[in-house]
């Protein structure tokens, strides 16, 4: 009980100093809420902080707080806004028509505010200091879960569904496959700040705490169990080589460090890990695949989709293969019927066609592949600049990159299509890409090209 009433001392007067913070610097106002919709200390507090509306608040007040003390000059909406206020007017309207009301209604309380805050953080974001700090806070906030989670798996406590992270649920970042494809997104941006920070400079403590982390991180999907996570890594590692000058060594690394892991890595996630070739062999899998199906079918008639959480609807029928051995080259295989019903999406991609429909999926995918593509252009353009004004702007826009393309990998198996962390991703490119605009606009251009100096005469 002491124990109890110290940590909920603590966060209360962390949460509380953290949000007073934002009346002297207004702009900590978003980094608090982006803190409390990561963590959600109010969910791991038993005391007061329980009962107070955090989230709400720090919501309240960053908006209030630009738009009564920030500079608006120079303020632009980039295309990626507008599709975010299309995609949340579009999601209010299925929501209002939804086939389950009520539970379609306790979802739309939390996705509005994540597309509301995706959409107005790149007005926030003026400057490099404050694209770091946002940067500094989402990683840091993640590693509030992710280094106890660690801890405990190298201590033998992890499992699918067995590993306890900071709050005893299954929802938001703290459910496994979630918090196992965040974590591994999580990585590019950690050794971006260990590279490129100036809020911690770069120096020896700096980067043994940022590898620390990222080794956490990469722990996660052993902790839980997780076979998104592991697809993630597999993803992180494409994604490194593709734009990695040594790659040979990074390959030989790689598979040494494979090599050296594997036997060491507990039985039941090896297990896990072996039905990601068959899904007949795993329920689990079976599920998603005639989730899937149903959701295709369900669409044939529902274009516009069934508003959110209709998966509660469907009524699966399906097989699953178990195999008995005799012997080396005998086996006999036994299958199993499975009824089963409301069994959710467990894919971002699915999610998005069966409750917002055809439209609904398309403003969604527009949406990240084109994040996709504004990164590309910024790291190919500022690649080659090394001066301090730019100089992190190509490997911000590479660790962005790679952290959306896990997400949009890993989301095929994950419902995620409206977690908030990753709409912060989405608000910070557009916020990276807003801010090199308005920086090389405000840039003074000659009125014409200087002459080319003339050769020395010969005489």
């Amino acid at each position: 009980m002491a124990a109890t009433a110290v940590l909920d001392l603590f966060l209360l007067s962390f949460v509380l100093a953290f949000i007073g913070a934002g009346f002297r610097r207004p702009f900590i106002f978003v980094l608090a809420y982006t803190y409390i919709d990561i963590v959600s200390p109010q969910k791991v507090s038993w005391g007061i902080l329980s009962h107070i509306p955090v989230s709400l608040i720090a919501f309240l007040c960053a908006f209030i707080a630009w738009f009564v003390t920030e500079d608006k000059n120079g303020t632009r909406i980039s295309l990626r806004q507008v599709l975010l206020l299309s995609l949340l007017v579009y999601c209010g309207l299925t929501t209002q028509t939804a086939d389950f009301p009520v539970e379609a209604a306790e979802k739309w309380a939390w996705v509005w505010k994540a597309l509301l805050f995706a959409m107005f953080l790149p007005l926030t974001l003026r400057t490099r200091l404050r694209i770091e700090a946002l940067t500094l806070i989402m990683v840091l906030s993640v590693g509030v879960i992710v280094i106890g989670g660690g801890i405990k798996t190298l201590a033998g406590g992890g499992g699918y569904g067995e590993l306890r992270l900071l709050v005893n649920n299954n929802t938001g970042l703290y459910e496994s496959s979630i918090i196992s494809a965040v974590a591994i997104a999580v990585i590019p941006l950690a050794l971006w700040l260990s590279r490129f920070g100036t809020v911690f400079p770069p120096e020896w403590r700096v980067k043994a705490f940022a590898w620390a982390l990222c080794f956490s991180c990469a722990l996660m999907p052993i902790g839980t169990g997780a076979r998104t996570g592991l697809v993630c890594v597999v993803v992180l590692a494409a994604m490194i080589l593709r734009t990695a000058k040594r790659r040979l060594l990074i390959v030989s690394l790689m598979a040494a460090g494979a090599i050296v892991s594997i036997p060491m890595l507990p039985a039941d996630f090896v297990a896990r890990m072996s039905t990601i070739r068959n899904h007949q062999s795993d329920e689990s899998a079976s599920t998603r695949v005639a989730v899937w199906q149903w959701t295709i079918e369900f669409v044939q008639n529902r274009p516009f989709g069934g508003g959110f959480d209709a998966y509660r609807q469907n009524r699966l029928q399906y097989d699953t293969v178990e195999a008995s051995y005799a012997g080396d080259n005998n086996a006999a295989l036994e299958y199993k019927p499975v009824v089963d019903k409301a069994r959710a999406y467990h894919s971002s991609y699915f999610e998005m066609l069966g409750e917002q429909g055809y439209p609904g999926l398309a403003m969604w995918l527009v949406l990240h592949l084109l994040g996709v593509w504004q990164m590309e252009v910024l790291r190919r353009r500022f690649r080659k600049d090394a001066s301090e004004q730019f100089g992190w702007v190509s490997p911000l826009a590479e660790a962005l990159q790679q952290a959306q393309v896990i997400y949009l990998v890993g989301s095929t198996f994950v419902g995620i299509a409206f977690q908030p962390f990753c709409y912060m991703l989405v608000g910070l490119q557009c916020g990276l890409w807003a801010y090199i605009q308005r920086v090389k606009a405000a840039k003074p251009e000659p009125f014409r090209k200087s002459a080319p100096a003339l050769a020395p005469s010969a005489t």
